[in-house]
C-alpha cells in the first residue's frame, strides 16, 4: 500500500492525540527550567552559569530547525514524533543520574531538539488536516495545550523535597503514556504540494520580511525572553531574596501562564477592532511598568501574585499577536518565511533572557529579574514607536 493509499485516521482521535503531544512537550519544558535551576543553585553554580545552562534547550530548538522538514516529507509525521518522545523520555531519566553542568547542558540540547521535532510535526499535521472552517479554533486549542503543560511543569519543583528523581520520572512517564497513544495512529505525510520553509528561506525573502515587518517579529522575541527568564531565573532569584520557593513554583509562575490563557481570545478581538500596532504598544508599555513595580511589591506576596496574574493576562498573548500583526503586514507568499523567523526570534529570546537575567542577579541583586524584563519591554516599545512613525511616513510619501 502506498503512502497516499493509507487508511485515514479518526480525525477526532488524531487531533486530541496531537494536542496531548504538545502538552507533554510544554510540560517537559516548563518542568526542566525551574527544577534544574533550583538544583544548580543548590550545587553552588553561579546565577549567570545557571542562565547559560537554561539556554541550552533553545540552542537545540534552533540547531534542528533547518533539518526537520525533509525527514517529515520522507518518513511522515508519526516516526518523527515518536523519535521526539523517545529522546525526551530518555533524556529526562538521565538528568538525575549524573548531576554535572555540561552533562545537563548537553541533555537540554537534546530535549530542545526532541521538543522541536514534536512541535513541528504536530503543528503541520493539524494545520494540513483541519478543515479551513475549524483550523483557527483547532490551532488555538493546540496553543492553549502547550501553555497548560508549561504552566503545570513548575509545580514539579516541590517534589525535589522528597526525591531528586521524582519530577523526572513523572515527566518521562507522561512521555511514555503519550507514546502509547501515538502508536495507535496511522502514519500520514504532508501533501505533495506542501510548501516548505526550506524552499522559502532565501535571503531575498528574509530581507523582504525584515523591510516590511521587522517589528512584528519582536513580540516573539519578547515572549521567549519573558518565559525563559521567569522559569529559569526567578526560582534562583527567589532563593536569594528569601521568597518562599513553594509559593513561587506552585502559585506565582503558573499564575503568569494561566493568566495568559484567559485573555488570548479577548486580546485577539481587541486587536481586530483597534489595530494590532495599538494593542501591542499598550501591552508593551504597561507590561514594562508592571514588571518595574514588582521590585517594590515582592515583600507582599498577595500583591506580587496579583501583579503576576495581571502581567500574564496582558503579555501572555504577545507571540500570537505578533504573528497576527505579521500577517497584516506581509503578503501571503511571505507568511511561511515570517513564521520561521518568528520562531527563531522566540528561541533567541529564550536563550538571551536567562543569560541576561542571571548576570543581573549576580550584579544587581534586589529587583534584577524585574529590571531585566522591564527594560527589554521598554526597548521593544521604543522600537514599536519608531516602526509606527516610519510606516506612517512611508504611507504618506506613497500617497
Amino acid at each position: 500500500m502506498t503512502r497516499t493509499q493509507q487508511p485515514s485516521n479518526n480525525p477526532i482521535y488524531r487531533y486530541w492525540t496531537l494536542v496531548g503531544m504538545v502538552m507533554i512537550a510544554g510540560f517537559s519544558q516548563g518542568m526542566l527550567l525551574p527544577v534544574l535551576a533550583v538544583m544548580l543553585e543548590g550545587a553552588g553554580i553561579s546565577s549567570s552559569a545557571n542562565g547559560l545552562n537554561a539556554a541550552a534547550l533553545y540552542i537545540g530548538i534552533i540547531l534542528i530547525s533547518p533539518f526537520i522538514e525533509q525527514p517529515v516529507r520522507k518518513y511522515g509525521y508519526k516516526p518523527i514524533i515518536l523519535i521526539g518522545l523517545v529522546l525526551v523520555g530518555v533524556s529526562l531519566l538521565l538528568f538525575p543520574v549524573w548531576q554535572a553542568f555540561w552533562f545537563w547542558f548537553f541533555l537540554r540540547i537534546i530535549v530542545g531538539i526532541a521538543d522541536n521535532l514534536i512541535h513541528f510535526s504536530t503543528q503541520v499535521w493539524i494545520s494540513t488536516t483541519a478543515a479551513p472552517s475549524t483550523r483557527g479554533r483547532q490551532l488555538a486549542i493546540y496553543g492553549l495545550a502547550f501553555g497548560l503543560g508549561f504552566g503545570i511543569g513548575p509545580m514539579m519543583t516541590r517534589l525535589l523535597a522528597f526525591n531528586d528523581y521524582l519530577p523526572f520520572i513523572i515527566a518521562a512517564g507522561s512521555s511514555l503514556i503519550a507514546l502509547g497513544f501515538m502508536l495507535l495512529l496511522k502514519n500520514e505525510y504532508p501533501a505533495a504540494d506542501f510548501e516548505t520553509a526550506q524552499n522559502l528561506n532565501t535571503l531575498g525573502r528574509y530581507a523582504s520580511v525584515l523591510k516590511l515587518a521587522w517589528f512584528a517579529l519582536l513580540p516573539g522575541f519578547a515572549f521567549g525572553y519573558m518565559e525563559a527568564s521567569l522559569h529559569g531565573n526567578y526560582p534562583v532569584y527567589a532563593i536569594r531574596m528569601g521568597i518562599d520557593l513553594d509559593f513561587v513554583t506552585v502559585f506565582l509562575l503558573p499564575s503568569f501562564v494561566f493568566g495568559s490563557l484567559i485573555t488570548q481570545l479577548p486580546l485577539g478581538i481587541l486587536s481586530d477592532r483597534f489595530g494590532r500596532s495599538n494593542v501591542l504598544l499598550v501591552l508593551l508599555s504597561v507590561g514594562s511598568v508592571l514588571f518595574f513595580s514588582m521590585s517594590w511589591a515582592e515583600q507582599n506576596l498577595i500583591v506580587l501574585f496579583s501583579l503576576f496574574v495581571i502581567t500574564g493576562m496582558l503579555l501572555g498573548s504577545l507571540y500570537s499577536l505578533g504573528v497576527a500583526y505579521l500577517a497584516d503586514l506581509v503578503p501571503a507568499s511571505l507568511l511561511p518565511t515570517g513564521s520561521v523567523m518568528t520562531a527563531v526570534m522566540f528561541a533567541s529570546g529564550s536563550m538571551i533572557g536567562p543569560v541576561v537575567g542571571g548576570v543581573m542577579i549576580g550584579l544587581v541583586g534586589q529587583g534584577a529579574v524585574y529590571y531585566s524584563l522591564s527594560g527589554m519591554l521598554f526597548l521593544l516599545f521604543i522600537a514599536g514607536v519608531i516602526f509606527r512613525i516610519r510606516t506612517h511616513t512611508q504611507l504618506e510619501n506613497a500617497a
